[in-house]
């Protein structure tokens, strides 16, 4: 080879770094791209936005404070969170790879990447129970008359009444009668007296249609785990149908979700307004409303408010799952990610509270409608509670009920739906990334092959001990990992790969430094509340037991190990990494912390550029200013 100098760089064409670059640009994998940069932001959205948005922040919003909840709850997503989420988009756009593939810039982490993956796995393996749930009601909402509006189905039991308005006329009736026999009963021990509960010789309890519907039809629940039954194969149907779905969507990649989230994203916030308009007509809306947001500025100086707002964003937002870096893996190399990151989080945090207007309108409304004040009715409003049974029974009481029920279990299915594609896609990105000879030119193939695996391990979960299952997995699963992960990539990238080095890679993309509060988030702020979010749940973190049901041991321990779980590939890979390099151990500890050949920009006209001025050490400024020229060119 000659020795002439590369006139943009200034570098003998023989160098081993050029050398090196070469080879890996003319191997560097097609990877598929994005039609539509709103494609992409819509993808975004639905996969931060999901079913949490709606039954959970409005209940933590009641619960910490209402309106002053807001002060700890932006604050976390915009000090904390952005800088996260940027450094995530930034990575899967940088590289163009999945999270299992993308920590080659520091292969002592390469762990991180499967523990990203093993998350989204197990995630998307009882995610769609919730979305067979979902269709379920769906369904049965077209229904002439709709189940859960009357008690004289099958699955009613003698104590069932309509709605909460029959428990308080059946509790005035028992209140008379408990009365006229309070003397005769004052010697029985077997007598007891319970709130909002009917007693007549023994204690009853009431239970409205909508609940009978969920806990006797639905779920079919047994006495607990230890008590897995058999199979409900109206739950495996639909199950079925959660998958067909989700693999119809996934068929052709992004290429396919691209167009889907045209529906999948826009439609909910379209549903989400017309449920709105109706609430706000109703008399006791305004209530619920001033219930939600009325502020309680004493709270804002709790610290456990602060952890859960801080817990409740991370866990919304979906960072540190791996879908992020996924879904920003397919974008054009060039692309203005700093913007993206802003408007993934905002739209997170305002669809948040946009939900709960919605939500506490319908319950201001039912809250009203049968006597109740609203600390009675929010009781249940939150998680299955609120979707399954506080709900539906609202929407009983409008008119035109199943054309209501119809648009709130479709927006349902919407909203799931959308953060179901990002799991499966970052499972099925991973697989790729790690055998892309193999399985890049059968894609289709490769998704229908997971959604039948999920499919198959979803089974047990439609028993009926599968709820059991199902509370316990997704107490555990999602914790302690995903605190353990976020903490984890800032460290890498601020503190071993470089913050500012990692500045440079992004500055090649977008053209312009980004700004230093996202380098000190990175640095500082943002580790440093992971961190206290990572000891508070290792100290606070107890068994999902109820009032009515106690979980045993071996649960408590199966748990346990799912919560440990993903995190195990991290050592494991450094003790692989380790035994398997060459040198002293900390000759071994520098070569790992180090990038190794195949990091790199997603780009083959910046690859050999990147990596001339990667093998300099960053000391010759011309090649910088002629890497910008050429991303502008």
């Amino acid at each position: 080879m000659s020795k002439e100098t590369n006139v943009d760089t200034g570098v003998q064409e023989n160098e081993p770094a050029l050398l090196d670059s070469e080879s890996n640009s003319s191997e560097l994998p097609e990877r598929a791209l994005w039609s539509r940069k709103i494609e992409y932001l819509l993808s975004l959205f639905g996969y931060s936005v999901g079913l949490g948005n709606i039954w959970r922040f409005p209940y933590l919003c009641m619960r910490n404070g209402g309106g002053a909840f807001l002060i700890p709850f932006f604050i976390c997503l915009i000090f904390c969170a952005v800088p996260l989420y940027f450094l995530e988009v930034s990575l899967g756009q940088f590289t163009g790879k999945s999270p299992v593939i993308v920590w080659s810039i520091c292969p002592l982490f390469k762990g991180l990447g499967w523990l990203m993956m093993t998350i989204s796995f197990i995630m998307t393996w009882y995610y769609n129970l919730v979305m067979s749930w979902v269709i379920y009601y769906f369904v049965h909402a077209f229904f002439p008359k709709i189940p859960w509006s009357t008690c004289d189905n099958w699955w009613n039991t003698d104590h069932c009444i309509v709605s909460h308005k029959d428990r308080l006329t059946l509790n005035k009736t028992a209140d008379g009668v408990n009365q006229s026999f309070a003397g005769l009963l004052a010697n029985e021990s077997t007598i007891s007296y319970k709130y909002n509960t009917t007693y007549v010789n023994r204690s009853l309890t009431y239970n409205t249609a909508a609940y009978e519907f969920w806990e006797f039809n639905v779920l079919r629940s047994s006495k607990g785990i230890e008590e897995l039954g058999s199979v409900q194969w109206h739950l495996v149907l639909v199950l079925l149908a959660a998958w067909v779905l989700t693999f119809c969507c996934l068929i052709k990649g992004v290429r396919s979700l691209g167009k889907v989230v045209y529906v999948t994203v826009i439609l909910p916030y379209i549903l989400l307004a017309v449920i709105l308009i109706r609430g706000l007509t109703l008399d006791g809306s305004t209530d619920g409303i001033l219930f939600y947001i009325k502020p309680d500025f004493s709270k804002v100086f709790n610290f456990q408010v602060w952890l859960e707002a801080g817990m409740q964003v991370f866990y919304s937002l979906g960072v540190a799952w791996g879908g992020v870096i996924t879904m920003s893996s397919y974008n054009r190399f060039t692309n203005q990610c700093i913007k993206d990151a802003w408007m993934g989080t905002l739209a997170d945090g305002l669809t948040s509270f946009y939900a709960g207007f919605v939500v506490f309108s319908i319950l201001g409304f039912m809250a009203k409608d049968v006597g109740l004040t609203m600390e009675e009715i929010s009781i249940s409003a939150t998680g299955p509670g609120l979707v399954f049974v506080a709900y539906p029974e609202a929407l009983m009481k409008l008119p035109m009920p199943h054309l209501w029920g119809v648009l709130f279990f479709f927006m349902l299915i919407a909203v799931g739906v959308d953060s179901q594609f990002a799991n499966v896609e970052t499972v099925s990105s991973g697989v790729a990334d790690i055998f892309p000879k193999q399985l890049n030119s059968h894609r289709v193939l490769l998704t229908a092959f997971l959604c039948t695996i999920f499919f198959v391990l979803g089974i047990p979960l439609t028993t009926n001990g599968g709820i059991y299952i199902f509370q316990l997995i997704d107490w555990y699963a999602a914790s302690l990992c995903i605190t353990f992960a976020a903490l984890s990539e800032c460290i890498i990238i601020s503190w071993i790969y470089g913050a500012e080095r990692f500045n440079r890679d992004i500055e090649m993309m977008i053209g312009k430094s980004i700004p230093l509060i996202m380098r000190i988030g990175w640095c500082l702020i943002t580790p440093i509340f992971m961190l206290a979010l990572f000891l508070t749940i290792c100290a606070k973190y107890g068994p999902p037991n109820s009032a009515s049901y106690t979980y045993p041991d071996f649960a408590i321990a199966i748990g346990q190990f799912f919560a440990i779980l993903p995190m195990l590939p991290v050592p494991i890979a450094i003790i692989w990494g380790l035994v398997h390099s060459e040198g002293t151990f900390l000759q071994r500890i520098k070569t790992l912390a180090r990038p190794d050949s195949s990091w790199g920009p997603n780009s083959k006209r910046h690859w050999q550029t990147y990596k001339v001025y990667e093998y300099r050490g960053g000391v010759v400024d011309r090649i910088r200013v002629n890497l910008l020229g050429d991303r502008r060119r």
